[in-house]
This record gives structure tokens, C-alpha cells and sequence, in this order.
């Protein structure tokens, strides 16, 4: 009997991204809406991407195919 391949989360693959370093970056919440109220180095800093940490990067990994 074959065994299953593991299917890639589609939503998570169009989130997140994975550097050549094994790092998982994220764009960062906050900035959708209401951008009238934020201040310009504020909006600046929000488009740049955030690296995931902790418990949580193990979860996306294994959502994307890796372990």
C-alpha cells in the first residue's frame, strides 16, 4: 500500500514565506484599515516583514511541507 503525500496549505503557502535560511516571515497585521489615524513611520515599519517565532513556526512548517 502507498503511503499519502503531504498536502501543502494552500492558505498558509499565501501567507507566510520561507528564506533560504529556514526563517518564516509574515506581513504585519494593523495596517488594512483606519491608516488616516497612524503615523508615517508607523505605516513604514508595518509594511516591512516580521519573522514568526516560537511555537508557532513549528505549526506553519509542518502546514508548508517542511517537517
Amino acid at each position: 500500500m502507498k503511503k499519502q503525500k503531504q498536502k501543502t496549505n494552500k492558505s498558509a503557502a499565501k501567507r507566510f514565506k520561507i528564506t533560504k535560511t529556514g526563517k518564516i516571515l509574515h506581513r504585519s497585521h494593523y495596517l488594512r484599515h483606519l491608516r488616516s489615524k497612524k503615523r508615517k513611520s508607523q505605516i513604514r515599519r508595518l509594511k516591512q516583514l516580521k519573522e514568526v517565532k516560537g511555537k508557532y513556526k513549528i505549526k506553519i512548517k509542518k502546514m508548508l511541507g517542511m517537517k
